[in-house]
């Protein structure tokens, strides 16, 4: 768990550092935890795309459903991301600190995100992909509706678990040569995409692993939607905890 911190609109915004409120820096403990749930995440998914690809072969299809698992990781990546802008407070057990924090720092001050470690970046996701990766191993392989199920799954694991590591490097002022090409043939979250999230009130562009599913979200109006749904339903108020003095 990060090192506990006082919730942003109860500290003075500008008070946390010199440039901006910081998520602080992640316990010993946490980082073990996210260095074995990487571990965990990444060689089941290197054994899985091994066992997966010799069972499913040269297909022609199976472009298809690594694109449609690309576009639905995105599509997740932004739902994920809407939910922790949009609904609850800091004050929330584990998720307040581990999820809810980070984000909303992060539209104070994008650059804390550069200064994160590798572990404290990549651990959460990891561990949230991990069941996607157990149901594609339980995916029976003898048949083709079941091999593209375990594709699907696999692929959508492949592009999900580096979804904060792309995020950073959208911010990154000169990320790796290799990530700048990615990001100009839209493989990774490129930054002109990104950037239009960080316009106030940060209510558009939410999804962050590839940005696929960025401009047909905005043009129907998906998230303003859900957040109509969800106050009929409950009378919460979006961003709420943005609105305390």
């Amino acid at each position: 768990m990060h090192q506990p911190a006082a919730p942003l609109r109860e500290t003075g915004l500008a008070a946390a550092s010199p440039v901006g409120p910081v998520v602080g820096s992640a316990s010993l403990a946490t980082l073990a935890f996210e260095l074995a749930a990487i571990i965990a995440a990444g060689a089941l998914l290197a054994t899985l795309v091994v066992r997966v690809g010799a069972a499913v072969g040269a297909v022609w299809w199976i472009v298809l459903v690594v694109l449609a698992a690309g576009a639905a990781a995105d599509f997740v990546s932004g739902l994920v991301h809407w939910a922790a802008d949009t609904w609850g407070r800091e004050r929330l057990p584990i998720i307040g600190p581990r999820v809810l924090r980070p984000f909303r720092v992060h539209h104070l001050n994008p650059e804390d995100m550069l200064g994160r470690s590798f572990l404290d970046l990549n651990g959460d996701v990891a561990l949230l992909t991990l069941p996607i990766l157990i149901a594609a191993w339980l995916v029976p392989l003898d048949s083709t509706g079941g091999r593209a199920a375990a594709a699907f799954l696999t692929a959508w694991a492949a592009w999900a678990l580096p979804t904060n590591q792309v995020h950073q490097w959208a911010h990154m002022p000169a990320p790796p040569l290799l990530v700048r090409w990615l990001q100009r043939v839209r493989l990774v979250l490129p930054p002109d995409v990104h950037r239009v999230h960080h316009a106030s009130p940060y209510a558009t562009h939410y999804c962050i692993t590839t940005g696929w599913s960025n401009a047909w979200v905005a043009r129907v109006g998906l998230f303003a939607a859900l957040e109509r749904v969800v106050t009929c339903l409950t009378g919460m108020v979006p961003r709420a905890d943005e609105a305390v003095p």
